[in-house]
């Protein structure tokens, strides 16, 4: 989906691959590389990851995946968004260039296409922008963006010169967690900018709805399934949840493909309704 706020536009895929607690164990990084690069195969092109996790762990997963598909001649460069984050303790001037030169060395890559800033810290938010502008001016990265960002941070952002130029914000949001729809996802989608919705499937607490599996599986689908089509279908939402098994990353993309009848979007609503008031953004 294009983001409309800045005369660029910057196409966002409708579903992307999460990295969270990947690059945290040294035994599984062969599987989790096998699984970024399974992923690229299949055809996702959107791929996130974080300093954080992992302490660089991640970062380094994903670019020895990327690195295997693009020698392959499997995926082009310009085919792939790749997201990363900076912690806030390196969101200042002199910080974050350093803190993007680790990120971009253990990706193998030489831009991050979409760079945000993980959550609001102690830096001043305008010194923050101006350090995600230097690196924007000098090519390191594509776009940036921010993360784990309410309705009054977005609003103090765009106060800001040059914070309207914000590509996304990432935030927790699911069936389990509607909290975003209240006010900050009507905020985003009026300015076009795009929600990315991470643990989208709740950790995979909603497999253990029982309604939720029953209707899921009279439409031929998984619970999973179900929750993410549900998120897919709202304008400027963009999930990202973690699979690492080949059948999750197949069912995660056919499941974004899936449109949901009337009854069926009723039931969800009314088994997860809409906060009838504002609640505090969930993290985690």
């Amino acid at each position: 989906m294009p983001a409309s706020n800045t005369p660029e536009a910057f196409f966002m895929p409708k579903l992307g691959l999460g990295t969270w607690h990947m690059g945290e164990d040294v035994s599984r990084r062969g599987a989790e590389v096998a699984a970024v690069r399974e992923a690229v195969d299949l055809g996702y092109r959107l791929i996130d990851t974080a300093e954080m996790y992992g302490e660089g762990g991640a970062e380094a997963v994903v670019g020895a995946a990327l690195a295997e598909a693009l020698r392959a001649g499997d995926v082009r460069r310009d085919e792939l968004v790749v997201v990363s984050k900076v912690y806030p303790h390196n969101a200042t001037r002199r910080g974050m260039p350093d803190a993007c030169a680790r990120s971009l060395e253990r990706l193998g890559l030489e831009r991050i296409d979409l760079y945000l800033l993980h959550w609001r810290g102690a830096v001043p938010l305008a010194e923050t922008v101006e350090a995600l502008q230097d690196l924007q001016a000098r090519g390191d990265i594509g776009r940036w963006g921010v993360s784990n960002f309410d309705v009054d941070d977005m609003e103090e952002l765009w106060a800001l010169e040059g914070g309207a130029d914000c590509a996304a914000n990432q935030v927790y949001y699911s069936l389990g967690e509607r909290g975003p729809a209240h006010s900050l996802l009507p905020w985003l989608q009026a300015r076009g900018v795009p929600l990315m919705a991470y643990s989208p499937i709740d950790q995979g607490a909603i497999a253990r709805d029982a309604q939720l599996a029953a209707r899921a599986a009279e439409l031929g689908l998984t619970a999973a399934q179900l929750a993410l089509a549900w998120l897919a279908a709202q304008p400027g939402v963009v999930p990202i949840p973690k699979a690492v098994r080949s059948a999750h990353l197949r069912e995660n993309l056919a499941a974004v493909e899936r449109t949901l009848d009337e009854a069926t979007r009723a039931m969800l609503a009314e088994r997860y309704p809409l906060p009838s008031r504002k609640t505090p953004l969930a993290i985690i």
